[in-house]
């Protein structure tokens, strides 16, 4: 295996606000807010901050490194025509042609800031099932920022609970204002990030080509059997990512030495005749399928 032939200088770097890692959720010394701001529902209102609600920590990822020498490369930007530029003295630009830009300065993008920038304003209240699942977008924790929030806070938890219902606002986050969809989760206040009608595509033009097949009653019942018997209940424990373990195996045997286990080839499943396709599955199926721990699902 290829090692680094400089030992790299260990600097200690300020935190990053990423989000990633939340163990903390928000207490001191814990990730900082991917948001800060307040919470308006009417005239009531409270300090709060949104924390990443998922992890991307476990994730194995990989440097981009010089095959001579091992050293990790800096990406360093550079104008094609006068060569590197210093990053601090960037200017952002808006593309009106092909290599026209309108080009814009901090303090005009900071005169366009909305109340949102701050305030998670509650505009109303829907049923869940009115949101269309294309429209979920990221998970977030919201906490009170400080404890002179805390009750305002739990008002506003507790009214959400009893009424069943999803709050809708607004927040501008990562430089583009965005909705949020808050519901009550445990002790607290989950929000998702849903995504504007304009960012949906239109199922129906994408599936257009394809709607007005009409297939064999018969392949439908045989391919509803097979999914009655492999219904089950989902637990987010029964199913791992064998690809990142099959990463983290090649990682762990390359440093070690070891030759590296090449996977076998994907097992040939063009269908040729689909009824027989389909009866053949059905009878292989006849337990439900055992999940990645070895149990069977229950149904």
């Amino acid at each position: 295996m290829a090692r680094a032939r400089k030992k790299p200088v260990r600097r200690k770097a300020a935190a990053k606000s990423d989000g990633r890692d939340n163990g903390h959720h928000g207490r001191p010394n814990g990730p900082r807010p991917a948001w800060q701001g307040h919470l308006r529902l009417s005239l009531v209102s409270c300090p709060v901050a949104l924390f990443n609600a998922t992890t991307r920590a476990k994730d194995v990822s990989f440097h981009l490194l010089n095959p001579d020498t091992n050293n990790r490369i800096r990406m360093i930007p550079t104008d094609p025509e006068t060569g590197p530029v210093e990053r601090a003295d960037l200017v952002k630009g808006y593309e009106i042609a092909k290599n026209e830009y309108v080009v814009m300065t901090d303090e005009e993008l900071d005169a366009v800031k909305l109340e949102t920038t701050t305030t998670i304003d509650i505009e109303r209240f829907v049923e869940a099932g009115e949101i269309d699942r294309m429209f979920w977008n990221d998970p977030y924790f919201l906490l009170p920022d400080g404890a002179t929030g805390n009750e305002a806070y739990v008002v506003i938890r507790d009214a959400m609970t009893k009424s069943g219902r999803i709050a809708i606002g607004r927040v501008v986050m990562h430089g583009r204002e965005r909705l949020l969809a808050i519901e009550p989760r445990d002790a607290g206040l989950l929000a998702y990030t849903l995504r504007m009608r304009d960012e949906v595509l239109d199922p129906k033009t994408a599936f257009r080509d394809i709607a007005g097949i009409k297939p064999d009653k018969r392949m439908i019942e045989i391919a509803e059997k097979i999914i009655a018997q492999q219904e089950g209940p989902f637990d987010p424990d029964d199913f791992k990512d064998r690809y990142e373990e099959a990463l983290r195996e090649l990682v762990r045997r390359k440093e070690k030495g070891e030759r590296p286990v090449t996977a076998p080839p994907p097992e040939d499943t063009n269908v040729i005749d689909l009824m027989a396709a389909l009866r053949k599955s059905l009878k292989a199926k006849g337990k439900a399928p055992a999940n990645e721990n070895g149990k069977r699902a229950r149904r």
